[in-house]
């Protein structure tokens, strides 16, 4: 998130002791919890999903604004974490829309009507997420941001959500356990309209024909596929009583590349291309047909066909699964080797 005009963006990443505290709970999807029931609530909100619940999107260049509500009155202070871990500290700020007591009942915008600055999105692409701390009593937060040489905006000292979270346990541990909350917004920042892709014609004269790039199955033959990033794309077209057909194809901005496949009959199927060293291949399984998946908060694919098929880094990825009606999952894994992971969201 970029802030318009000559505010400055950078963040300046400190490591922060990882002690471990009794009162907070550290979660991928809401960041910091508080697990002891409170009458204090606080809500946040992007513009584009002012009820909450679903993950709206942006583009880049779209302009973003926030609003928090809280049912006492309380101080919130509102970050955002990018795809990349960068950390933005939104309130307090020095703008006159700045000050972070909130009455109660009452919803602030960020920018507010007058403000002469703006949220502005810049990338990168992937799940950002806008953090709400509501607290009955100011917190000090010198060890996570500051305001620097005059900025009306302060600088974070803190980088990821993980940090962050840390970070914030040691500022909510001394408070009572009841006197602070906290809540998630969560967007998606996609490309913006100008940027250029391809698109790719895949024909089969042979019936059954199923379509996967990279790795991943994308539906039939005969169909264009587009929205494609210029690059190389591995071709795999499986047809049943064929052998599978296997290739690389170059897709450029703005042209549509025709592949026309003729199945060679025959039950033998090629071994198929062995994944690359040090990357792994995961078949995603779950009953929400359509549930939108991010990796590591970018968005991978949707779930079709009561699955999808992956190819991942080896190493530690946070998976997450948002669907309308469905509570949004969020868990990390390690991957090793490739396998089924099955997923199943509660409504």
């Amino acid at each position: 998130m970029k802030k318009i005009l000559t505010i400055s963006a950078a963040v300046t990443a400190a490591l922060i002791t990882g002690t471990t505290f009794a009162a907070p709970k550290i979660s991928a999807q809401s960041i910091i919890v508080n697990p002891t029931p409170s009458d204090l609530a606080v809500k946040v909100n992007v513009d584009r999903d002012p009820t909450g619940g679903q993950v709206a999107t942006y583009r880049v260049g779209d302009n973003v604004r926030i609003s928090a509500t809280v049912n006492q009155d309380a101080y919130v202070y509102l970050f955002d974490i990018d795809a990349a871990g960068k950390v933005t500290q939104i309130l307090p700020n020095r703008y006159n829309s700045g000050a972070n007591f909130l009455k109660a009942n009452t919803t602030k915008v960020f920018p507010a009507a007058g403000d002469n600055y703006s949220f502005s999105i810049d990338g990168p692409l992937g799940l950002n997420k806008v953090l709400a701390v509501a607290s009955k009593t100011e917190l000090n937060l010198s060890n996570i941001s500051e305001f620097a040489n005059g900025a009306q905006f302060a600088t974070g000292r803190v980088e990821g959500q993980q940090q962050l979270a840390q970070a914030l346990s040691v500022v909510v541990n001394p408070l009572p356990q009841n006197s602070w909350v906290s809540d998630t917004a969560l967007y998606s920042v996609a490309p913006s309209q100008t940027v250029s892709t391809g698109s790719l014609f895949v024909g089969s004269n042979a019936p059954g024909s199923i379509v996967y790039l990279n790795g991943r199955q994308v539906g039939g033959a005969n169909v264009t596929y587009t929205n494609l990033q210029p690059g190389t794309y591995a071709v795999r077209v499986t047809t049943p009583g064929y052998a599978d057909y296997n290739g690389n194809v170059s897709i450029r901005a703005g042209a549509v590349l025709n592949l026309n496949v003729e199945p060679t009959a025959g039950t033998v199927t090629p071994a198929p291309q062995p994944v690359q060293s040090g990357r792994a291949t995961l078949n995603l399984r779950s009953s929400v047909a359509g549930a939108l998946v991010f990796v590591d908060g970018r968005q991978v694919g949707s779930i079709q066909n009561g699955g999808l098929n992956l190819v991942v880094p080896q190493g530690s990825h946070e998976i997450v699964l948002i669907a309308p009606g469905y509570r949004t999952f969020v868990n990390t894994y390690n991957v090793t080797q490739g396998g089924t992971l099955t997923i199943n969201p509660t409504r």
